[in-house]
Formats: structure tokens, sequence, C-alpha cells
């Protein structure tokens, strides 16, 4: 990988796995070599995988939005086919689950949708596979700038700029996510707000937010009302924790809420991967209103509404 950053991501994300494994094994020497004695710490995940292949990207008369695993997502709109962050393949920690699609089985996409660069969302390993058979990639500058390093048909959007595709128009919502720069030494750049970003995408059967990973910010407050939100439900101090998820679910009450960035990474001590949706819905207003669907299951945006 010739990006230092990202191979830094990735050393530290090996590092933490064979930490935690390191550990359970000097568990095991001192004195609980009985295994049953070593319990793994919970962690929500899916209780199945609905696997897809060319049908969902076939045009018809409504927009359907398909969970891929972590923040990715699958959304087909009359024949507008985008996916968001998606990763199938290859990440560098273990997976509770098999990607619902191959690389392979998927035979074109009007675009991908980077939120930023880290590597459970920039999948690079997906986005080459991707690249054969997607229109254009559009993402922030800077990981446009990273895209197009790698030959790939890409664009660099500015906070708050729109853009469209196929049917959908496309708005950059802002993120606050550089978390790098918390670790002095980290990364050779400083990473700006601006270099990480969501999307707010107006479709003929309704609004969908890709909110990106982010603390709540303000801003985040003051959108139109959308009728779906990609609902990141991690509680890590770099995305909206649960205080800030249910803030965002308070302020925008109509809103469905699909969840997202849980239940896919094999992480249980580790806030960005160990959400659990039950615990927002014992806790949100409306609860009915909050969608956990299975990886690659289908949700059907213009038979929701209200």
């Amino acid at each position: 990988m010739k990006f230092v950053a990202l191979i830094k991501y990735r050393i530290m994300s090996r590092l933490l796995t064979l930490l935690f494994v390191t550990l359970i094994g000097l568990t095991n020497l001192f004195g609980q070599s009985d295994s049953s004695q070593v319990t793994k710490k919970y962690q929500a995940k899916p209780k199945s995988v609905y696997p897809f292949g060319k049908e969902a990207f076939l045009k018809d008369e409504k927009t359907t939005i398909r969970w891929l695993g972590n923040a990715g997502f699958l959304i087909n709109s009359r024949g507008t086919r985008v996916m968001i962050d998606p990763m199938l393949k290859e990440f560098d920690m273990p997976v509770l689950f098999d990607a619902p699609v191959a690389t392979s089985d998927i035979p074109e996409l009007d675009a991908v949708l980077i939120t930023h660069s880290d590597n459970d969302h920039y999948s690079i390993p997906t986005c080459k596979d991707l690249s054969k058979v997607t229109k254009a990639f559009h993402s922030t500058i800077y990981v446009d700038s990273l895209m197009q390093n790698e030959g790939w048909n890409s664009f660099g959007h500015a906070i708050s700029d729109e853009f469209i595709v196929g049917n959908i128009n496309i708005k950059i919502t802002p993120a606050d996510h550089q978390w790098q720069n918390a670790y002095p030494g980290f990364a050779k750049r400083f990473f700006k707000k601006e270099d990480c970003a969501g999307f707010f995408m107006t479709t003929v059967d309704g609004t969908i937010w890709a909110t990106g990973d982010s603390k709540l910010m303000p801003e985040h407050l003051n959108l139109p009302d959308p009728d779906v939100i990609l609902f990141d439900i991690s509680d890590s101090e770099w995305h909206f924790t649960i205080k800030g998820a249910l803030q965002l679910a308070e302020r925008y009450p109509d809103a469905l809420l699909i969840c997202s960035h849980w239940g896919t990474v094999d992480a249980p001590d580790f806030t960005p991967f160990n959400g659990d949706p039950e615990i927002i819905k014992a806790q949100i207003k409306n609860p009915e209103r909050l969608i956990v669907l299975l990886p690659g299951e289908p949700f059907i945006l213009n038979q929701s509404k209200k």
C-alpha cells in the first residue's frame, strides 16, 4: 500500500486484534486453562445473510436500499445504482459474515460514493474490483486524490457541493471524523474536517441521508427532514455515540432509521464496530421506525412513506 496513513491504520487494526488474542492466551495460561471460563464479550450481529446477485441491479419502479454490512449500502433508485462505502472483501480484521454479494456478481454501477479514507469505508480491494463496472467514484477532495492515484474515474467535492447521478441528486454534508490528529505521529498529514463527508440523496421516492462517520455537529440538526437516515449506531467518541444518535433521531422524528456501522467486524471490545440496535431501540422515541436489516435484505423506500 503506497499511502502511509492507510498502512498505519491497518497496522494498528492488526495490532489491536493481536493484542486481544494475546490477552486471551495469557488468561488461559495463568490458571484458566478451561476454555469454558473464557467468556468473549457479547457483540450484536445479524442472524443471517440475505444473498443477492444481478437481479438487484435491474431497473424497476421503486427505490430499494440494501445494507451491505458495516457502513456499506446499495441503493437502486428506478435503475440508478449507487453503492456507498462498500466493504465486500479482504478487510484486515476478522468479519462476522460473508458479504451478501460478490464483486464479480455486480454487473454495473452508476456511482460509488466514499465518505472518507478509513479502510472500512474506502476499501481499496473492493473499489479496485468495482472500478471495472463503475461509471464514476465520488468523494471528498482528499479521497479523490487517493482514487486518482489508483487511476479510477473519480471526482472530489467540497462540503455543500451538489451533483447528479442518474435520477438522484446528491448533496455533500459535513462530518467531523479526523481522529488521526488525536494521535501525534500517527499520520504524516493533518486531517481536515472536509476530508470526511456524508451524502444527502434526493430520489423520486424520497430522501436518504448517509451520515458518514462523524461526531454529532450542529449542522446535522439543521438539514431538510430526510425520509430515511442510514443511521450510525456506533458508540465511539469519533462517531455520534449513543447519546448523539438519540439526539439526531429526536430531531428527525419522522425519519426511518436503518442501522449502520454494527455487527460486521469481529471486535466486541472496539467501540467503532460493536454497536447494538437493541440498546438504541430501548431508548429511542417511536422505536418501530428503527430498521435492522439483514445484510443484503431489500428495503423499499416508496412503500414506507407515510
